[in-house]
């Protein structure tokens, strides 16, 4: 990891205080994303994936803030930015689709007006020269009859159609990274292909770099080129998709892996396998390994947390069964939490 990255997070720490608790939503989180490159982060919902992009772009609100870490975007650190610096970035040179366009689109302003934000804060343009730029960013993202839709409000557009006008939104001044955040959630299968495609041949066409954050492996598989498994706020492994997917090394992400349907497979008679257990509560952490109560291996060193380490490919693994202190631990499994079929 590193030496050609559009941005590197390291040790990225993001909280929520409550009266007499601090939840740490994002618990020491580190990854690059290679210039030109997509980055897929995956896991459970409250792994912290969200609240791990939102911390990119410093939009975590009270009662939550960013505690530590670094966030280095072209050589500068976003978490010692002001908020005014921050605006000239958001937008511009870092964009982000949201999860769902129509509580991210605004319901009184037509599309035409909230594409053209960005050019007239940006690029300091008039509203004619505006309109005229957000009509071409509709063409961009296929949007047919691009002239009469910027005049329509989102309620006139339908979902698929939502999305490509966040996508246009979020495309209007050439970010260099783009950030989306389960882009294709609510769409049907048809649309969400045509979405991931269109996102790829505009990074392909314009340069630019893509976070992916998805619980989607399927997504994950079209679209990535490296992949981040998150799990409690951590990362626990770290590598190119294909290394991922041919040859997954921590047990959470071979569960998510096994727990997939496969239609090369039959399985008559058979239910998928799954995960057994749940994803622990933010207030009763496990003190060592985050995933040791869920996991089929765990043994009595897992009570003790491991570290991210890198192997000489730049791949990351955080597990204790990848370190010469497995090899001299007793084959005494502490947690009684088998891989099941349900």
């Amino acid at each position: 990891m590193g030496q050609d990255s559009i941005i590197k997070i390291r040790d990225l720490r993001t909280s929520f205080f409550t009266q007499n608790m601090e939840v740490r939503a994002v618990d020491g989180v580190t990854f690059d994303v290679p210039k030109g490159k997509t980055l897929g982060v995956v896991g459970e919902s409250g792994s912290g994936k969200s609240i791990t992009a939102m911390s990119i772009l410093k939009l975590i609100q009270n009662p939550g803030k960013i505690v530590g870490g670094e966030i280095e975007f072209k050589g500068e650190d976003l978490t010692k930015k002001s908020e005014g610096a921050m605006r000239k970035i958001r937008g511009n040179e870092i964009s982000m689709i949201f999860q769902e366009p129509m509580t991210s689109l605004n319901p009184v302003y037509t599309v035409g007006q909230q594409i053209g934000e960005s050019f007239r804060i940006h690029e300091k343009l008039s509203k004619k020269e505006a309109l005229a730029k957000s009509i071409d960013m509709l063409k961009l993202v296929g949007i047919p009859s691009p002239e009469k839709r910027v005049h329509q409000y989102p309620f006139e557009l339908s979902g698929g159609m939502r999305q490509r006008v966040m996508i246009a939104m979020a495309l209007a001044c050439n970010p260099e990274l783009l950030i989306a955040d389960e882009p294709t959630t609510a769409l049907d299968v048809t649309i969400q292909a045509q979405i991931l495609e269109l996102m790829k041949d505009l990074q392909d066409r314009l340069g630019m770099s893509i976070i992916m954050i998805t619980h989607d492996l399927g997504v994950v598989a079209e679209t990535c080129d490296y992949v981040a498994v998150m799990y409690c706020g951590k990362v626990v492994e770290y590598a190119s998709v294909n290394e991922l997917f041919s040859n997954p090394r921590h047990p959470y992400t071979v569960g998510l892996l096994e727990s997939l349907p496969r239609h090369d497979v039959d399985v008559e008679g058979e239910d998928l396998a799954v995960i057994r257990g749940s994803v622990p509560s933010p207030a009763n952490m496990p003190s060592g390994c985050r995933f040791a109560p869920r996991c089929p291996h765990a043994r009595e060193i897992c009570n003790t947390l491991p570290d991210l380490i890198e192997d000489e490919n730049g791949n990351q693994i955080r597990c204790w069964m990848y370190t010469d202190e497995w090899d001299s631990e007793p084959e005494v499994k502490v947690h009684d939490t088998e891989t099941t079929k349900s």
